[in-house]
């Protein structure tokens, strides 16, 4: 892997990880496409990293907010508070995901060498797109999270561990099928990025430097790293734009025509 491989990747991290397009799918499939080395896990987990800091930079309001609510919740012991309770409701939403994750850990990294199963779940993060956008009633403001809806998005975040099912794509579904208006189920689709990236990446940073990085090793993963941040930044304001008054039709349409492209060897 060279560094312009790398910053190229960033980009496409950058760019497709809050677009409900898979961004891990994309991490697989063009590397495939273009003959390069799989980037492998650990690449796509610092590229994760990179794009936890566009959200933190993004939403830094948001998240101090609900972390004072939840502080507070915890000291008065009560819940009365709606910043509270979606703070609250964002750690019930993370636990299925992290629990999967350490359970199949091998499993998952095991996909993430194959681009015909990424391309198979990029179909079915069509469908998911599709089948919200067709059902969702859309009527539901953030502040009507429960954490059984918490719960159920979680759920969702937690099977698009697989590379090509899309996170924002199967979280914002959820949350359009459970009754959540379109740009409501975005915006907690992004927060609750936070503890999952965050957890996944500091573990894979932990393993790396467990096993030893060299110095090119370490450059490589660093330009990707700012890259991401960078292109994330900018993605997360423009599909924040777009949902406000587009739906997730294009998405799903793009989602289907190159999953079915890989699959089919039009574009092998």
């Amino acid at each position: 892997m060279t560094l312009w491989q790398a910053i190229l990747l960033g980009i496409l991290q950058g760019a497709t990880e809050f677009l409900p397009v898979s961004s891990s799918g994309h991490l697989v499939i063009v590397p495939y496409l273009l003959g390069w080395p799989d980037p492998g896990l650990a690449l796509d987990t610092i590229l994760h990293l990179g794009t936890l800091v566009a959200i933190l930079v993004y939403f830094w309001g948001d998240l101090w907010r609900l972390l004072r609510a939840a502080l507070t919740s915890l000291r008065k012991r009560r819940l009365d508070d709606p910043d509270a309770r979606l703070a609250w409701a964002l750690v019930v939403a993370t636990i299925p995901g992290a629990v999967l994750g350490v359970l199949l850990e091998d499993f998952f990294e095991q996909l993430f060498g194959m681009p015909k199963a990424a391309a198979g779940f990029l179909l079915v993060t069509a469908a998911l797109l599709l089948i919200s956008e067709y059902f969702a009633k859309r009527e539901l403001p953030l502040t009507a999270m429960s954490w059984w809806h918490a719960l159920w998005i979680g759920l969702a975040q937690a099977l698009a561990i697989v590379p090509g099912l899309s996170r924002s794509g199967s979280t914002i579904a959820a949350g359009l099928l459970l009754g959540y208006r379109r740009e409501d189920a975005t915006r907690f689709s992004f927060l609750l990025a936070v503890p999952i990236v965050l957890g996944s990446g500091l573990y894979q940073v932990y393993k790396l430097l467990r096993a030893g990085m060299g110095m090119v090793q370490l450059q490589i993963f660093g330009v990707g790293f700012i890259a991401a941040a960078i292109t994330g930044y900018i993605a997360i304001a423009g599909l924040l734009m777009l949902v406000r008054r587009r739906s997730l039709w294009p998405f799903a349409l793009y989602c289907a025509v190159f999953g079915m492209l890989v699959l089919t060897g039009v574009l092998a």
